[in-house]
């Protein structure tokens, strides 16, 4: 199979390798040339036999619409868009909505996994039709884990569902990241009594409830900066946070953990947690996120 890739950077590059090492042929474009295969989308589109798959790979918001109207014109019936990135689930339903029209097929995939998906594989949560599903499943094979494909894939609904399934999964993720933390600087606080904090965490990996891969993901952080004296206590949000809690809002569901976290990010911002450095080397962990250096 042969797709068309936009965006390579972090994490369109790495799936673009672990595409190729499974067998699915890339044709890549980013509006760096020294990583692009084509010189501008269009060219991209040439060079895909029909019916295309071009899968787009780029920041969410105005970056990811523009792609999708520049790619509107020059595909034709019978193709296929799937947004990879961390669109609001909403915005799938314009960007199909757009495409419609001319028989181009809109998909959204929601895609876990960060930095180390090209050696582990990416968790795939993906909104679309059943039958272009069917028809772009090798490459969804190619990008999730090894192993049973419902451990690594699922197909959530129709168009919105993959981005909004991702959306609670980010969520979740929030408040694991903020239990984690805030464990941490409890632990660190009792010097008096606690004497290996990193080791604390390090027995908790096997054989404990709270064994996880964030748990394994904190150890790794500990073990290069066991006190994170490198790393200021401030952490970004990309946005799935707050939609996770509009939703909450709109449908009338408690989310008390998870609407806590994202305000202890905010906490974060006005001075610097030791909670929030745990965070923060949390992010660079596991989706490479930049953090803020001490100088």
């Amino acid at each position: 199979m042969h797709i068309g890739l936009i965006g390579l950077g972090r994490m369109g590059n790495n799936m673009r390798a672990r595409l190729e090492k499974n067998g699915i042929d890339v044709t890549g474009y980013d509006t760096n040339p020294e990583v692009s295969d084509v010189a501008t989308i269009a060219d991209l589109v040439a060079a895909l036999p029909a019916p295309r798959t071009v899968w787009v790979m780029v920041p969410a918001g105005a970056i990811t619409d523009s792609v999708i109207r520049e790619l509107e014109p020059v595909l034709e019936k019978g193709d296929l868009v799937i947004d990879g990135g961390n669109s609001k689930f909403t915005e799938d339903f314009a960007h199909s909505a757009l495409l419609a029209p001319r028989g181009i097929d809109f998909m959204d995939a929601g895609v876990s996994g960060g930095i180390w998906g090209l050696e582990n594989g990416y968790g795939l949560m993906v909104g679309g039709s059943a039958v272009q599903v069917e028809r772009v499943m090798p490459v969804f094979d190619a990008l999730r884990p090894e192993g049973p494909r419902d451990e690594g894939f699922v197909h959530v609904g129709e168009v919105g569902a993959g981005h909004y399934a991702k959306m609670v999964h980010n969520g979740i993720e929030y408040a694991l990241m903020q239990a984690y933390a805030e464990g941490y600087e409890l632990l660190d606080t009792r010097k008096d009594i606690i004497k290996d904090v990193t080791g604390t965490f390090k027995a908790w990996q096997r054989g404990t409830v709270v064994r996880s891969w964030l748990l394994d993901l904190l150890v790794r952080a500990l073990e290069q900066d066991p006190e994170f004296e490198h790393i200021e206590g401030y952490v970004q949000d990309s946005g799935e946070g707050r939609w996770t809690i509009e939703e909450a809002l709109n449908n009338a569901v408690p989310v008390p953990t998870i609407s806590a976290s994202i305000f202890a990010r905010f906490v974060s911002r006005q001075e610097d947690s030791p909670a929030m450095k745990a965070v923060a080397a949390l992010r660079n962990q596991f989706g490479g996120h930049a953090v803020k250096a001490v100088d």
